[in-house]
């Protein structure tokens, strides 16, 4: 619990350093103070015998001076590139000394200048560098010194020695606590002054157990009244009011508290270790809250897939749980403040660490059950894919409490006390952890159904997502110091960030970052604004044509994105000459490794340029014909007449040969091939075939349908009907019309359609007689010309 509210602590910590340096002004540094400070450090460094809270208070002090040396450092004078500019201008001197002695004089004023606005500079870095550099050594050495602290190696709990030294110990505090309370009571002072308080005690004593045992009550009833007043939002109203029922109960026993220090009975150390006792109900009442946020009885708001028998188990574990850390934090003020031994704390701390890595173990199987309808541990792995995300990781974070549940124990049994400390209870927290990040994605979930009123489909938003990956970027730091991170370390990556990085020769600052965002943003959105401007109010002004409207949105974009993050660079100052050098050795190998994506992109731009073909046309490439529904500048996509994509690099569309059918226009031509049997009247199949042609709605008068006797074929005389339609779309279904047009027109006018005839002639037929008495080999039968044979 120390670990829990140091997390609490760092965090409200990180939030005040998170206010942009850039809004704060530069405060003058006094570097003789600094050089104190700075001394004493040193010496407490080179001094083994130093405490670590000394360090750490001098880490502070240090750490404090490093950020105001880095804002002036930051912070420099503004004519200093006034001045660097100026000199530029002037060149390099000659080396013959043939300048003019005015420039010479100008030269050497400028430098001097500039000479004087680089010290205060230089000396902020110099003193900077020293500080970063004592705040590593001091890290360092904590770091050490706790290393070594968590390897120690203590009493073992199975001494029997240490076992009537840890009874007596264990209730000596409470014997020591009655006794001061009956020496107070014997006390007529101390009565009388118990007198004077009683009203306001009596007081205090009425609210307390108002908010103890009255309060959950009239939240209930609060809760009750909601559901019915509200047909929307309930999952928000029972987390808030379960929060209310958590807080009051700790507020009640904080009065309680207050009310028995104000009676004046409890001596020194009785009042120490009361003011434990509202932490210890605060754990119980966390853990009580968790555990039926995460496995309650409600079906519609449990947020992990459990079977009720086990949700019920699972509850009465995490009270356990609770009990036991609360227990554990008070037996740890204990030794804190001095009343226990090592030997005391080896033994009465095994005994908790057995029982909660009895009870770790026991709910590390029930959450390896986490599933639809309990899969078991050995699901098939088709049925272990549907699990939900907080199943998953209850599955996991139960085989992380099994392991934690055998190996702590072990651990503390061999005298390894702090390392199974360091396993065990920050385990506990983070599991704590992750449940109240479920019921707060899940709060998310109760939020967007009470404004929106309708349910948030998980698989189609990216708000639990979003969600989620805001709170566990949020959860880091807790959890980091839940594990044994110092505060100073989480404020060291914040520091690290202040100072930026180093590109070349240009120092990148967050300033630069957040320059270099809000400019590309800016522009990137001006961009989005000028293409919506052109496509819905400008162009459709124009005569160009869909296709050329769509090319000069697209080119404004990648125009528009290529010099916003041009002027972003520029405006953050980010200098990219130094990258040149490496780009220059990389390019050779880029090129050869991203040859064909180069060679698609310049051909994506030819497409939008010369435009050969546009979105909506009608193309045959590399035997595959398709609309075009979009260019990029890699590839084109084209939809097939079966309904599927075709992803299509632009250097085919360039290098290759495309047949575009709907290039500019839709009009195209329709050849309908018929034939007639011989004899049939070649100048009445012409003109009926003039005559469907003509009379179809789709087919053009200008240039006027024609009809071709292409000539005298093997079993027909052949013809074919031309015809140029207005929608070449539409010739599929303006052939299947003229064909069944022709087929009934010829039926009506006694005009034969033929078909393929042929005359099968046997050789030998004689040979065919003595088939019955033996074998014959099959005759050979051959197919001849019908222009020999006719049928």
């Amino acid at each position: 619990m120390t670990r829990l509210f140091a997390a609490l602590r760092a965090a409200t910590l990180l939030f005040l350093l998170a206010v942009p340096a850039v809004w704060a002004q530069p405060e003058q540094i006094s570097y003789d103070v600094w050089e104190e400070v700075a001394t004493r450090a040193e010496e407490a460094v080179a001094d083994a015998d130093a405490s670590t809270e000394a360090l750490e208070a001098l880490r502070s002090e240090v750490s404090i001076f490093r950020d105001r040396l880095l804002t002036q450092q930051n912070a420099g004078d503004p004519r200093l590139t006034t001045l660097q500019s100026q000199l530029a201008a002037l060149g390099q001197a000659p080396e013959d000394g043939s300048e003019p002695p005015e420039i010479t004089a100008r030269r050497a004023e400028l430098q001097r200048q500039i000479n004087e606005l680089q010290a205060p500079l230089l000396r902020a870095e110099e003193a900077y560098n020293r500080a970063d550099g004592l705040i590593a050594e001091i890290d360092e050495i904590i770091r050490s010194r706790q290393t070594e602290r968590l390897l120690q190696r203590g009493p073992g709990p199975f001494n029997p020695q240490h076992w009537a030294p840890a009874l007596t110990s264990l209730v000596q505090p409470f014997t020591e606590i009655a006794s001061e309370a009956l020496a107070n009571w014997n006390s007529d002072v101390r009565r009388k002054a118990l007198t004077d308080q009683l009203p306001l005690i009596l007081l205090l004593f009425g609210f307390a157990f108002l908010l103890l045992f009255r309060a959950p009550k009239l939240i209930d009833r609060l809760g009750a009244w909601l559901r019915n007043k509200t047909r929307r939002g309930t999952g928000v109203w029972r987390t808030l009011l379960s929060l209310l029922r958590l807080m009051l109960p700790v507020g009640g026993l904080i009065l309680l508290v207050v009310a028995i220090n104000l009676g004046g009975l409890l001596g020194a150390r009785g009042s120490e270790i009361i003011f434990v006792l509202p932490l210890i109900l605060f754990v119980v009442l966390v853990a009580r809250w968790l555990a039926a946020e995460t496995f309650s009885t409600d079906d519609e708001i449990n947020t992990i897939a459990l079977s009720q028998q086990r949700r019920t188990e699972a509850r009465y574990y995490v009270n356990s749980l609770s009990w036991l850390l609360a227990l554990n934090q008070l037996f740890s003020y204990l030794v804190e403040i001095g009343e226990w031994a090592v030997e005391t704390q080896a033994v009465l701390g095994f005994v908790i660490h057995l029982l909660c890595g009895l009870v770790l173990f026991r709910l590390g199987q029930i959450l390896r059950h986490a599933g639809p309808h309990d899969l078991p541990e050995d699901a098939p792995q088709e049925e272990s894919a549907y699990l939900s995300f907080p199943s998953r990781l209850a599955r996991m974070a139960g085989q992380a409490a099994m392991l934690v549940g055998v190996v702590g124990p072990i651990l503390s049994a061999i005298g390894y006390f702090n390392i199974a400390e360091a396993m065990i209870f920050p385990t506990v927290m983070t599991l704590g952890l992750f449940a109240f990040l479920l019921m707060c994605q899940r709060l998310m979930r109760d939020i967007y159904h009470l404004i929106t009123g309708g349910q948030l489909d998980e698989s189609q938003s990216l708000i639990p997502v979003v969600s989620g990956t805001v709170l566990t970027l949020a959860a880091l730091p807790v959890l980091a110091l839940i594990w044994g991170a110092r505060v100073a370390d989480l404020t060291e990556l914040w520091a690290r960030f202040q100072a930026g990085y180093r590109i070349g020769e240009t120092q990148i600052s967050p300033t630069d970052f957040l320059t270099f965002i809000v400019v590309f943003l800016i522009g990137y959105t001006l961009t989005r604004l000028l293409q919506s401007g052109l496509r819905g109010s400008v162009l459709p002004k124009t005569k160009l044509d869909k296709g050329g409207q769509t090319a000069i949105v697209s080119g404004m974009g990648y125009l528009g994105v290529f010099l916003s993050v041009l002027i972003a660079i520029t405006a953050a100052g980010i200098d990219l000459t130094a990258l040149a050098f490496v780009a220059g050795a990389l390019s050779v190998g880029i090129g050869f490794g991203l040859q064909n994506i180069v060679q698609n992109f310049v051909s994506g731009i030819i497409l939008l340029i010369e435009r050969p073909i546009s979105e909506g046309d009608w193309i045959e490439v590399n035997g595959q014909h398709g609309t075009v529904r979009d260019i990029s500048v890699r590839s084109t996509r084209i939809e097939t007449f079966d309904r599927t994509e075709v992803i299509v690099p632009n250097a085919d569309l360039v290098s290759n040969s495309v047949t575009n059918y709907t290039r500019g226009n839709t009009l195209g031509r329709l050849v309908v091939d018929v034939g007639v049997a011989y004899g049939t009247d070649t100048r009445k199949v012409e003109e009926i075939l003039y005559k469907i042609a003509r009379n179809h709605d789709m087919v053009l008068m200008n240039p006027e349908p024609f009809v071709h006797f292409k000539g005298f074929g093997a079993d027909s005389l052949d013809f074919d009907v031309r015809m140029i339609l207005r929608d070449v779309t539409k010739i599929l279904v303006v052939k299947t019309e003229v064909n069944h047009q022709i087929a009934e027109t010829f039926k009506k006018e006694g005009i034969e359609i033929p078909f393929a005839q042929r005359d099968i002639w046997l050789r030998n037929p004689e040979a065919l007689s003595g088939a019955a008495q033996k074998p014959a080999a099959p005759a050979p039968v051959s197919e001849t010309d019908p222009e020999e044979h006719s049928a």
